[in-house]
């Protein structure tokens, strides 16, 4: 490697080898900023590492032969074989050899700096005679798309971490990306920054805008507010005099800080920053003392606020920069991290509200108001952000095509939330008469990453290539995720979903017998000497070996992918109103039952085989339909049942219509050779209830199959006192949902964002009923799950739930590693506290 990029010395002509992250990096340290030091290793030495692939003599797949030289013509549209192609591209990257000079001068380099930890992160130019879509594609923006990597300052984990950060460029979604915004693969110019890391007293943004400077913060390392874990503390200062006239202290329970034992975990996470598998970082509860106090100490407050000054002298008003407060020994020193330069169109976006973020990504489309969010309307238009005071579970089939959700009421656990988070588009919650300060048809940016809502001045006939910032399909959290509006010229995401749902449909809508034929139509390559990534990387999990289940909580095909490599038991919980969204087109249900009722169970069943064949032979569990439908009456006019009302299996006895075509889809799956099926039974009032749906699973012969389970939610209150009694009339096993029995134990709706403070899931009634449920089903002999938000909203009960006798804990995929790690630590201090108590008998 005969030369390392250092950012005090990038030079204008080195644009091109080291990347526009890179370069904007060395452009303000030069100017004499605080930027945290770092070097790059060039695009020249992605390239002659890709070449070295093609040369192996191990390598005899026509796959590879001609990388980097290669565009690799997918058919991206056959998402089975893109993962697949995509899988074998990054096994061979694995399996290579990385030059031993190359590891030895970047370890020196790094070595300089006295730290254990480094990052890589990509950083990428795509040159405009590389893309036929792009109008200006130096300018491309790759954030979330690129994911940076972690690890230990030694020569092992540099190979790693240097090899996973190339293997981005063949991520099933990157290839994804490059061939739908008509960017040529063999022009990309994929450099990577090595750059410190250091313990962080604190970490946050600077937003920078025509009057005002904001900075939000938050205690240890940035993850934690990137990731949305928590709400960081937030500043307003005004430019002309510097007064802070705003300062809210946030909601901060969870903090990132380094690792200085030398314990192996691994590296998968559907997040923005992939831990290494020799990680360097661990997530804390921070102190509840040090939670009502904010994280910016108001010396470096004052310096943050004067740096600002220095970049808007120097850049101009409109700016986003990431900075972090390192503490090395004893010295606390302020860098930035990430700088993004104003554009050209800075002056065209204004932010008008801001609320509660509650789903990640940015999306700029046009308002759609519904002022009366109980009419609903028939459908939406295309590429729209809906604004409603709120957002129920009625509107889940009409909300396929939508850009992003604003809500005036609501929470993190809100049906909008959970929309939102399913269909990867932004969401912002709680946002203050948002129906009376946004109008029907104007353009907006949403920035579900902080909570802001931006009006935009033009329109977007006059800036096509500005129309979407996030197609849904290639949602990511971004590590590098500034705040200010990011101004990026790429093809319209909404034609991209489009097209990708198109496909999906076409490829999901086979019969069974192509279906089952589909993947093993695709001929991939034979690695012999490639190791198996999703084998290897479960073989180091087991080197912490937890005995509590964890599961996951999954809807949508297209996230089957990111869970691959989870160290989870299966699938705990396959939300079926949020599936449906995928499979009615936009349509109402009742529509469907009447006119196309047998493709509509065809479609229902391929969903539900395409999960029982990602997770076989873990078992999925499958919640039937806890959604109203709305059946016509005899004047021809939808019957508007009430909230509470029919819901659940109350609205089986009802109208069993619904419920009999999900059995036969279920017995369908069975049939094609998977027993991994379990049902969960939504929302169960009466003992009654739960006969009627158990006799017609008996009638569907779902029974039949031995390891078929039937187990009922335990949300509504009544459970706590009649589940003996639920046991005995053939319920299985219990999940509890905390969102439900939280709100009617409160009788506080999660809708309303007005009453946060009283909607706690930690309230001592809501974590009694909590205890009593797990120790009644321990009691008689069944297991018990969580699969509402508690856990991952409050990862400190995680422990209670363990000691209490929990027998799984299902959460969303971006909390399984903490979740993970915090059972293991609660069954560690289980076993030394029992290990305690048997040396003084």
């Amino acid at each position: 490697m005969d030369k390392l990029y250092w950012l005090n010395q990038v030079q204008p002509q080195d644009c091109a080898k080291v990347g526009n992250k890179a370069f904007n990096l060395s452009k303000t340290m030069q100017r004499g900023y605080p930027v945290l030091p770092g070097f790059v290793v060039s695009a020249e030495f992605t390239r002659e590492f890709l070449r070295t692939l093609s040369s192996s003599e191990h390598t005899t797949e026509v796959l590879v032969a001609d990388l980097p030289d290669s565009s690799l013509h997918l058919d991206v549209g056959n998402w089975r074989q893109l993962q697949q192609v995509s899988s074998r591209l990054r096994q061979e990257i694995s399996a290579a050899t990385v030059p031993t000079e190359w590891v030895e001068t970047i370890f020196e380099a790094a070595s300089q700096w006295e730290t254990s930890c480094l990052i890589f992160r990509p950083t990428v130019i795509v040159p405009a005679s590389s893309s036929k879509n792009v109008a200006n594609s130096e300018n491309v923006n790759l954030s979330g798309l690129l994911e940076s990597q972690i690890c230990n300052c030694d020569r092992h984990n540099i190979t790693l971490a240097l090899k996973r950060t190339w293997s981005q460029l063949f991520r099933a979604r990157s290839l994804l990306y490059w061939q739908r915004s008509g960017i040529d693969l063999r022009k990309i110019n994929f450099a990577v920054l090595v750059q410190p890391v250091w313990d962080a007293v604190a970490s946050g943004i600077i937003i920078g805008s025509s009057s005002f400077i904001e900075i939000q913060a938050t205690k240890g390392l940035g993850l934690a507010m990137t990731q949305g874990e928590v709400i960081p503390d937030y500043y307003k200062i005004k430019r002309e005099n510097n007064a802070i006239i705003e300062e809210k202290l946030g909601n901060k329970i969870v903090g990132y800080r380094l690792d200085n034992t030398t314990c192996v975990v691994p590296k998968i996470t559907p997040s923005s920053l992939c831990l290494s598998e020799y990680n360097c970082l661990i997530t804390y509860l921070i102190d509840e003392i040090e939670q009502q106090q904010f994280a910016l100490p108001q010396d470096f407050l004052q310096e943050i606020i004067n740096l600002s000054n220095r970049l808007t002298r120097e850049f101009g008003t409109n700016f986003s920069c990431e900075w972090t407060i390192s503490k090395q020994n004893t010295n606390e020193t302020l860098y930035l991290t990430q700088v993004s330069l104003p554009q050209t169109l800075a002056s065209d976006y204004r932010l008008l509200t801001q609320g509660l973020s509650a789903a990640g990504g940015r999306a700029m489309a046009t308002a759609y108001v519904a002022k009366d969010y109980q009419n609903i309307p028939t459908q939406l238009p295309n590429n729209t952000i809906v604004v409603a005071p709120n957002i129920t579970v009625d509107w889940l089939s009409l909300l396929c095509n939508a850009s992003g959700i604003i809500t005036e009421q609501g929470g993190m656990t809100s049906h909008a939330a959970i929309l939102a988070r399913e269909l990867g588009i932004p969401s912002i919650v709680n946002v203050n008469r948002a129906t009376e300060l946004i109008e029907n048809g104007e353009q907006l940016l949403v920035d579900g990453d902080t909570g802001e809502i931006y009006r935009v001045n033009f329109s977007t006939s006059d800036a096509p290539t500005h129309s979407h910032l996030n197609p849904r399909e290639d949602k990511l959290l971004s590590f590098s995720s500034p705040s200010f509006p990011p101004f990026i010229t790429t093809t319209s995401g909404q034609e991209n979903r489009h097209h990708i749902r198109e496909v999906y449909s076409e490829k999901l809508h086979k019969n069974s017998d192509e279906i089952r034929k589909f993947g093993d139509s695709i001929r991939t390559p034979e690695l012999k000497n490639s190791p198996d990534i999703n084998s290897r990387l479960r073989e180091e999990w087991s080197n912490q070996i937890i005995a509590t289940q964890l599961l996951v909580n999954l809807s949508q095909t297209n996230s089957i992918e990111q869970v691959q490599d989870l160290p989870v038991d299966g699938l705990g919980l396959l939300r079926s109103e949020m599936m449906a969204i995928s499979i009615l087109d936009g349509q109402e249900l009742h529509v469907w039952l009447q006119e196309k009722k047998q493709i509509l169970c065809d479609r229902w069943y391929e969903h539900i085989l395409l999960f029982a064949q990602a997770f076989a032979p873990r078992p999925i569990f499958y919640r039937s339909l806890d959604l109203q439908i709305l059946f016509p009456n005899g004047e021809g006019q939808a019957t508007q049942p009430s909230r509470l009302g029919e819901r659940g299996t109350f609205a089986y006895l009802q109208n069993s219509t619904m419920f009999e075509l999900e059995l036969a889809a279920l017995a369908q799956v069975q049939k094609a050779g998977y027993s991994n099926i379990r049902l969960i039974l939504p929302f169960v009032r009466s003992i009654e209830e739960f006969i009627f749906c158990r006799r017609q699973v008996e009638q569907a012969g779902l029974n039949q199959v031995p390891e078929f389970q039937l187990w009922i939610m335990a949300e509504v209150p009544s459970v706590l006192f009649l589940l003996p009694e639920y046991v005995k009339a053939g319920v299985q096993g219990i999940a509890i949902g905390t969102n439900d029995l939280t709100q009617l134990l409160l009788g506080v709706g999660r809708e309303q964002g007005i009453f946060t403070q009283v909607w706690n899931q930690k309230n001592p009634a809501v974590m009694a009923a909590i205890r009593q449920l797990i120790e009644t089903a321990r009691e008689n002999k069944i297991p018990c799950s969580i699969c509402g938000q508690a856990p991952t909203l409050y990862p400190e009960i995680i422990e209670e739930l363990v000691q209490w006798g929990i027998t799984s804990i299902s959460v969303e995929p971006e909390a399984v590693q903490r979740t993970y790690n915090a059972i293991a630590r609660a069954e560690k201090r289980i076993i030394l506290e029992a290990a305690r108590r048997k040396v003084k008998e």
